[in-house]
């Protein structure tokens, strides 16, 4: 295993980096995974801390390796260690897989950074990978803002290696989007329950909660505030001209618990340009019915993994 290297101002000192990444390390006593190897690498002047896991011995050697863009604020393990689930069944499955802390994030060093600010780190990773495993095709796999980063790497950069985009609940908030998915999923359910109409006539609901609601009906309609205006940023637009753009597969995947996926599914029925996006050739959806936003269920985990293997043998076959 390579030594670790950690740079003066990263998030944990080395002893305690290197227990985090030990731990990373460390599979199941029933798992058989591949080797996994920890490493730092070079972004923009900071180190990034990175974990490559490769296939076992034996495994079909695959060509296309695998980048976990983690969301933030979140580190390389995950939520509930989905991203070392995800990379030891990829790995398993004979792709090499890198998932690693963003600069700011985990153990490696720098400044905070938001979703929107992260194509370098992408960039630099999928350089490590197509380096250190010798691949010449990389999948970028991301989870909310983190899938949306990936967008939005597609949008500043044509990367001709990167064949495949996996999408889990992509983040794209707005202040009419938040309200659309209120609307539909919170005070529509309310108005339908007997509880709610009990404590408006008994005077039990206060005044502020029904001019939210009012609030939220406009915002939905689009009277967003001339301020929410002003600030509100076209990440989405970026988003959907990077997908536009994009020449490859796209896999995406919806929690149906969890309203950052129907914000989601609200932002296309409200935009012809995101249903086009769905439509497209090339892009597979799936709708996991119980699942929740991180996966905390291991069996939703393991469907998503296996959805995943399943993909990129597919797209191995239609890739040249």
């Amino acid at each position: 295993m390579s030594r670790i290297v950690a740079a003066p101002d990263a998030r944990t000192n080395a002893s305690e980096a290197w227990g985090q990444v030990s731990q990373d390390l460390t599979p199941p006593a029933a798992a058989a995974p591949g080797a996994a190897q920890a490493f730092a690498f070079a972004c923009e002047g900071e180190t990034l801390l990175g974990v490559l896991h490769r296939p076992p011995a034996g495994a079909p050697a695959a060509a296309t390796g695998v980048v976990i863009v983690v969301g933030g604020p979140q580190y390389r393990a995950g939520s509930h260690r989905q991203f070392v689930h995800l990379a030891r069944a990829l790995a398993a499955g004979g792709h090499p897989v890198l998932r690693f802390d963003v600069r700011g994030m985990g153990d490696s060093s720098g400044a905070l950074r938001s979703f929107e600010q992260i194509t370098p780190d992408i960039g630099a990773a999928v350089d490590t990978l197509a380096a250190r495993a010798g691949v010449g095709r990389v999948v970028l796999w991301g989870l909310c803002d983190g899938a949306s980063a990936a967008l939005l790497y597609l949008h500043e950069r044509r990367d001709p290696r990167v064949a495949g985009v996996c999408l889990l609940n992509p983040w794209v908030r707005s202040e009419a989007s938040l309200a659309r998915t209120h609307v539909k999923h919170y005070y529509t359910r309310r108005l339908r329950e007997r509880e709610f109409w009990l404590k408006l006539l008994s005077g039990r609901v206060a005044g502020r909660a029904l001019a939210e609601l009012w609030r939220n009906l406009r915002r939905a309609r689009g009277e967003a505030p001339p301020a929410a205006a002003r600030t509100a940023g076209p990440f989405q637009q970026r988003m959907a001209e990077g997908w536009r753009g994009f020449g490859g597969g796209v896999l995406l995947v919806l929690s149906g618990d969890d309203y950052t996926a129907k914000e989601f599914l609200e932002t296309c029925d409200a935009s012809p340009a995101w249903q086009a996006l769905l439509r497209r050739p090339g892009t597979r959806r799936q709708d996991l019915a119980t699942a929740d936003h991180t996966l905390s269920a291991r069996a939703d985990r393991d469907t998503v993994a296996a959805l995943t293997l399943d993909w990129l043998q597919r797209l191995a076959a239609r890739t040249p």
